[in-house]
């Protein structure tokens, strides 16, 4: 797989999360479910998603951190759908940002 079917995989994923939030019902999805749970428990599944990760990765397991961050990014793209967050305007600010170094655009982010 080059990276970018990799992107193409990522884009199905989000078709298929907008597709169930209009569609689904709670007791038929778990996309649905969550969304009906709201921001706050979206926020609280990546927040999960991602200690999760951080473990697998300080354990130096590379398949355990390979399926969280699966599940991170699943859970990630849901809590957009949460917010009416599309994935263009997370692209939009990351190509705003590549004509910044990264501790340039950290420094930003504290004097606002």
């Amino acid at each position: 797989m080059n990276n970018a079917q990799s992107f193409k995989n990522l884009e199905a994923l989000w078709e298929i999360i907008e597709e169930r939030a209009l569609s689904s019902s709670p007791k038929d999805s778990y996309v649905a479910f969550l969304l009906s749970k709201g921001v706050k428990e979206c926020s609280k599944k990546i927040s999960e998603e991602a200690i999760e990760t951080a473990l697998a990765a300080i354990s130096m397991d590379k398949t355990e951190t390979i399926k969280e961050s699966a599940d991170l990014l699943f859970h990630l793209f849901v809590m957009w759908k949460s917010l009416n967050i599309k994935p263009l305007e997370i692209m939009k600010e990351l190509k705003d940002r590549e004509a910044m170094s990264g501790h340039d655009e950290k420094r930003s982010r504290k004097n606002k």
